[in-house]
């Protein structure tokens, strides 16, 4: 230890003098607020984005189902669609998966049509995902990322709600949890009489 000279602290050797130690805690403190605050910034402008769209209609897309059968969102027209992007590998669509099967088997007898998009994917894990949550409704692949594109998807789960007439009515962020489903396709199904 160094010898105390006038107005000086002691100088370890092995950790460097006093002053030091702070500015290192308070560069660790501001970059630690600096991240708390980005990040809150970040979930605050997903979260306001949610359950908000562009007015008008759905972009329009073609999907070619994992069972071979070609469907066009503008031919589902009169119709409710829901349309969830997922993808195998993600956790959170493992959450809402059996959730969206009992809504889509609730549902499909009155006018509701479910497409999932399997978002950037390994089909034989897509596939197997389908049959451990007993899925039904039609899936299909999002081979080029056209479709996902075409609604500037974020991430995965997002779940897209479309009205009768063609138009985006809501955006699901994030994994869906009861009743949030059911709520929004009463509103559209009544929209539509």
């Amino acid at each position: 230890m160094a010898e105390i000279q006038g107005n000086q602290f002691p100088v370890s050797e092995e950790h460097g003098h006093p002053n030091s130690r702070f500015r290192q805690w308070g560069r660790f403190s501001i970059l630690g607020v600096a991240f708390l605050v980005v990040g809150f910034l970040g979930w605050a402008m997903i979260k306001s984005q949610e359950g908000q769209v562009s007015s008008g209609l759905a972009p329009d897309f073609t999907l070619v189902t994992f069972n071979g059968e070609t469907m066009r969102l503008s031919e589902l027209r009169g119709q409710v669609v829901i349309v969830n992007f997922w993808a195998s590998w993600c956790i959170p669509c493992r959450e809402e998966a059996p959730y969206l099967e009992q809504t889509w088997r609730k549902y499909q007898d009155r006018g509701v049509v479910f497409i999932g998009v399997d978002y950037v994917d390994v089909e034989q894990n897509a596939l197997a995902f389908m049959k451990e949550f007993d899925i039904t409704y039609p899936n299909g692949p999002d081979t080029a990322l056209h479709i996902s594109d075409a609604y500037h998807m974020r991430g995965v789960p997002e779940t897209y709600f479309v009205a009768r007439n063609g138009e985006l009515r809501g955006i699901k962020i994030g994994p869906s949890k009861p009743p949030e489903l059911e709520q929004k396709i009463e509103e559209l199904l009544v929209e539509g009489d």
